[in-house]
This record gives C-alpha cells, sequence and structure tokens, in this order.
C-alpha cells in the first residue's frame, strides 16, 4: 500500500513538472515563442535549413545545393545591418545591394536570390514562410542555383533577422 502511495505521488509530481508554469495569454495580442539562438547552433541550424532546401529541390526534380562560407558571410553582414536599420529590406545601410554585398565576400558564381525575414520563427518555420511566398520560393527553386548561404541576427527581445542567399 506504501508502495503503490508512492509510485502514485511520483507520479503525479512528474505529471505535474511536465505542465506549464504559466497559462498562455490569451488577450488578442502578439505574444511570440522566443527561439532561443545559441552560439554553438550556427552549423546546426545552417546544415538543417541546407537538407531542408535539397529536400524540397529533389522533390521538385533539382539538383541539391552546397554550403558557401562567402553567401554564409554575405547572409551574416546582411542580417547585422537590417538589425541596425530595424527593417527588413534588400539593401544595405550603405546603399550597398546584395549582388554588392556577395562580390564584397570574394564568392566567384553568380549571386541569384535573397530571401530575409525579420520573425521570432525558427529556421524551419521561416523556411516554410518563403515557401510560400513566389519570389522568395523562385530563389529557392531556381534551376540555376548550385551554392546557398544563411544567417542571422538573434537581437535579446529574441527577434531573428535572417538572410537566406542563392548563387550559382
Amino acid at each position: 500500500m506504501i508502495r503503490a502511495l508512492f509510485v502514485a505521488i511520483i507520479a503525479v509530481i512528474v505529471v505535474s513538472a511536465c505542465a506549464p508554469i504559466e497559462k498562455p495569454i490569451d488577450d488578442g495580442g502578439f505574444h511570440p515563442t522566443i527561439f532561443k539562438i545559441r552560439k554553438g547552433d550556427t552549423t546546426k541550424i545552417q546544415f538543417r535549413q541546407l537538407d531542408a532546401v535539397n529536400a524540397i529541390r529533389t522533390a521538385s526534380g533539382l539538383s541539391p545545393l552546397e554550403l558557401s562560407t562567402q553567401l554564409n558571410a554575405a547572409a551574416k553582414t546582411h542580417s547585422i545591418d537590417m538589425a541596425k536599420q530595424q527593417r527588413p529590406w534588400h539593401f544595405g545601410s550603405d546603399g550597398s545591394s546584395p549582388l554588392d554585398r556577395v562580390a564584397r565576400t570574394g564568392y566567384p558564381g553568380q549571386m541569384l536570390g535573397e530571401n530575409i525575414s525579420e520573425t521570432y520563427e525558427n529556421d524551419t518555420e521561416t523556411l516554410q514562410v518563403w515557401m510560400n511566398d513566389p519570389d522568395a520560393r523562385s530563389t529557392i527553386l531556381d534551376p540555376k542555383a548550385r551554392f546557398f548561404g544563411l544567417s542571422w541576427l538573434q537581437e535579446k527581445n529574441g527577434k531573428i533577422w535572417w538572410t537566406q542567399l542563392t548563387g550559382s
């Protein structure tokens, strides 16, 4: 009897530990779920997104992309700059275009497309949003694309500035 009571108490404690501490606020306002990116997550996130993009491309009969350090660097530069400007757009604070930023990295191919986002969503959710946008989708599914770059800047409040690049 004592053993059964002890097991029941432990089960209640375990189940209650799994429950949320606070109930979500349903006041009609925006309360994002914060996706926190840690320092060591860079490679994991870049390859997870590359794998997802390649699965989409392969299902569409297109060749897979390879990760490019130069495109990653251009994406990082732009994510930082968008955060400084506090607006998601394709031009740098110095007037640079995506073509300019990619050229500055020494990338030997042609920059084909740039997708950007200002969001609290993680990388896979952001990819889903891009796939639902015709322009962003065409960047991801460009048959001439051979290389891929992805980077971001996350602010202390959790907002993430994503930049994804493709090149030939």
